[in-house]
């Protein structure tokens, strides 16, 4: 994860015109910047251009004002075009997410005529809007270009202090080295209700992008994962689980009886592991090869076969 910090958040009423700094906007989810002239239901919600690189171009005696290039977010700190597609970025309680890179600057730029160049088709970088909110200049921005995952343990001994949790940390020393970056953990009761609201709380803030339970799965009376996740799924992904139980049977008998489920919820995956550190980890090794081909459609950054022509 890296962290910028926000200069300037502009807008405008009417394409075509100049872009203008604000004291602060309000993002609307899946839509852009309430008011301003390029919002939509298309890929190209939010315009971003990083602060450092357009100063840069301004010593060079470009004399560019904020929102002149029609960016909506100007910030410091982050090379917004070194991203790759799909990364997110976060700023208080608004989550963006990159789509494209790059745009072909329109005929008669002004810039371009007095400058000879344009910085806006190489440095310019856009992005949906997946929830929102306010941002004001000033506020700090991160960018995870990291597949992001929380862990959530359900265990009443966990919980009540008599077990400790390792599964939480073998699963986090896993993905780690695979490359995801964990951005939370939890520890909760075998409690359905509690569960559910937690994983549907992770899932609707777009807080996470893989959501790893581990516990709860088996037969006792007090396992409640997969029920809590059918709670609050949108989609079930069945073979995810499938796989892990045919793994699992190539290791022992005993895999028959877990009733793990695999589900998503806007646009996070639910995958439920086992209680105990060694199988956890073992099911999620199962199926770390589909994984990121998996969240890539869902986060519609890939298609079923290739990259979509538009991002």
């Amino acid at each position: 994860m890296q962290t910028g910090k926000i200069k300037a958040v502009c807008s405008s009423s009417e394409k075509g015109t100049a872009k203008q700094p604000m004291a602060e906007a309000t993002l609307v989810a899946d839509w852009g910047i309430e008011g301003d002239a390029h919002a939509g239901t298309w890929h190209r919600q939010i315009s971003l251009l990083s602060a450092d690189t357009v100063d840069a171009f301004n010593r060079e005696g470009a004399d560019v004002a904020d929102g002149e290039f029609g960016e909506n977010i100007l910030a410091y700190g982050l090379d917004f075009p070194s991203f790759p597609v799909g990364t997110v970025l976060a700023c208080g309680d608004v989550v963006l997410r990159m789509t494209q890179i790059g745009k072909a600057c329109h005929s008669g730029c002004a810039i371009q005529k007095r400058m000879g160049k344009c910085i806006m088709p190489t440095e310019g970088t856009f992005a949906r809007v997946l929830r929102g909110g306010t941002l004001r200049p000033g506020m700090p921005i991160e960018a995870y270009t990291a597949q992001r995952v929380f862990i959530l343990c359900a265990s009443d001994k966990g919980y009540a202090g008599q077990r400790h949790d390792e599964s939480t940390p073998a699963l986090q020393q896993l993905v780690t080295k695979r490359g995801y970056e964990v951005v939370g953990t939890a520890l909760l009761p075998d409690d359905r209700a509690q569960l559910s609201a937690l994983m549907a709380r992770v899932c609707d803030t777009y807080a996470a992008d893989l959501l790893l339970t581990t516990g709860g799965t088996g037969l006792s009376l007090r396992d409640v994962t997969p029920e809590a996740t059918t709670d609050i799924a949108e989609r079930m992904v069945p073979g995810l689980a499938e796989l892990m139980r045919l793994r699992g049977l190539s290791l022992t008998e005993r895999a028959s009886l877990s009733r793990a489920v695999c589900a998503t919820r806007r646009q996070t995956l639910i995958v439920n592991l086992p209680g105990s550190p060694r199988a956890a980890v073992e099911n999620l090794q199962a199926i770390l090869g589909p994984l990121p081909h998996g969240l890539a459609i869902l986060q519609g950054t890939q298609g079923e076969c290739a990259p979509d022509s538009h991002i």
